[in-house]
Parts: structure tokens; C-alpha cells; sequence
């Protein structure tokens, strides 16, 4: 199911978002002694990090991954990696676990069964993801019409992570696949602008997901997903 929080300003949805996050984390700390976390990159969830890095929090048992990365290396400025240990992985967050999607081979592709490899030392199901949405109706790397995305959005794939290349953006990628993401127990959607708005009611409206990926997040009833959305 999927229900929308909406806030008079992106300074009340962040902190509203880190009171989710935060009490989630505590959660499963308390019942499993450990809580994983996948966030997303771009510029919209800099707020949310920068606060959050200020939060009270065993975060030494805390394990942080990438919902998706560019192809690049990590000190690279188009580097989700690079944004993440900037903004996020400081001040008290610095103490908590990441494990990157990018390695040292050539291509995304080449490096799928590495980072799959990686990624098992987190601790599944995550207990949040926090996604984002691009204007082409896109979330973590799984971009409409791509060629990998079919293998992306296969249920029975049993891949974590797959290597895309995206049609109209820069870059290949390395993405969590939707059984990844899916694997979950908090889907957070973390949206700022009025055109953001307009692009979640026409995936909602509409059935295709390789026209629009995020549908196969909105209409599945695996995991609740809850949007945060301010206009700006």
C-alpha cells in the first residue's frame, strides 16, 4: 500500500523523514542487535543526511548501502559513494558500516557477481530503503526501456544488484534489483517539487512498469511504501 505524506516545506519533511528513520533503526537495533539501511544519491536527500548524521544512535550497528551508483570512481563528484561519505557518514553517523556498490571492475556488468558478493555482509531484509524518483518516472537505477531492465525487475532473478545503462542519462549504473529493493520492511519515497507531484500521479494511474519503473514499487503489496513530498 502506499500513502503520501505532504509538508508545507522541505525543512519539515526532512525532519519528519529522520523521526521515521531514526525510530526504525532503534527498532531493529533493539530487537536484532543490528539495522541495515539503503539510501539513494542525487541532491534531494543532502538535507536528510546532513541531519541525520547529527541523530543519537548506535551506529556503530547500523549497515548503510547505495540503492544505486554510477559507474565511477569514488572520489568522482558524480559518485553516490562520494555524496553518501560526504554528507551522511560524519559527525555521529561516522561510526556506521557502508558497503559501497562501486569495485575496481571494468564495467558494471563485469562486476555484478563481485558486488552481489559485497552486499552479503549486510544485514537483510533492510529495514529501510529510501528512494527517490526521476522525472522520466525512474528509481534507483532502473530506468524505462533500458536494456537490462526486464532482468532488473525480475522477481525470480535472485540478483541483488544487475548493471544498467540507462537510455537518456550519463553513465552506467549499478542497482539494487526490485527484489532487492522489495526486500524490506520500510519503503521510504523521498520526493521535493511540484513536478515531482505530477510525475507520481500519472505512475499511480498507469499499469506499464518498463514505461515508468517506479509503478513496480507504488503497486505491489509486498511492503508498505510511504512518499514524503513537499512542493519545495
Amino acid at each position: 500500500m502506499f500513502t503520501l505524506h505532504e509538508y508545507k516545506n522541505s525543512q519539515l519533511l526532512t525532519e519528519d523523514l529522520v523521526k521515521h528513520i531514526v525510530t526504525v533503526l532503534k527498532q531493529a537495533i533493539d530487537q536484532k542487535g543490528e539495522a541495515s539501511m539503503a539510501v539513494s544519491g542525487g541532491k534531494t536527500p543532502i538535507p536528510l543526511f546532513s541531519l541525520l548524521s547529527q541523530q543519537e544512535l548506535a551506529w556503530n550497528r547500523v549497515f548503510i548501502t547505495l540503492v544505486d551508483d554510477r559507474w565511477v570512481d569514488n572520489t568522482d563528484d558524480a559518485s553516490n559513494e562520494k555524496l553518501v561519505t560526504t554528507y551522511l557518514l560524519k559527525d555521529k553517523a561516522r561510526l556506521a558500516n557502508f558497503i559501497g556498490l562501486k569495485n575496481n571492475s571494468a564495467t558494471p556488468f563485469e562486476g555484478e557477481a563481485i558486488t552481489n558478493q559485497m552486499l552479503t555482509k549486510i544485514p537483510m531484509p533492510f529495514d529501510i530503503v529510501i528512494l527517490g524518483m526521476g522525472e522520466d518516472g525512474h528509481t534507483a537505477s532502473l530506468f524505462p526501456h533500458a536494456a537490462n531492465l526486464a532482468k532488473g525487475l525480475d522477481m525470480h532473478s535472485k540478483r541483488k544488484v544487475i548493471g544498467m545503462t540507462p537510455l537518456d542519462a550519463p553513465f552506467d549504473r549499478m542497482t539494487l534489483t526490485l527484489p532487492a529493493i522489495l526486500d524490506s520492511q520500510h519503503i521510504y519515497l523521498h520526493l521535493v517539487g511540484a513536478s515531482k507531484k505530477a510525475v507520481l500521479k500519472k505512475a499511480e494511474q498507469g499499469q506499464d512498469i518498463t514505461d515508468m519503473p517506479i509503478r513496480a514499487i507504488l503497486q505491489q503489496n509486498n511492503v508498505d511504501v510511504t512518499g514524503f513530498w513537499t512542493e519545495k
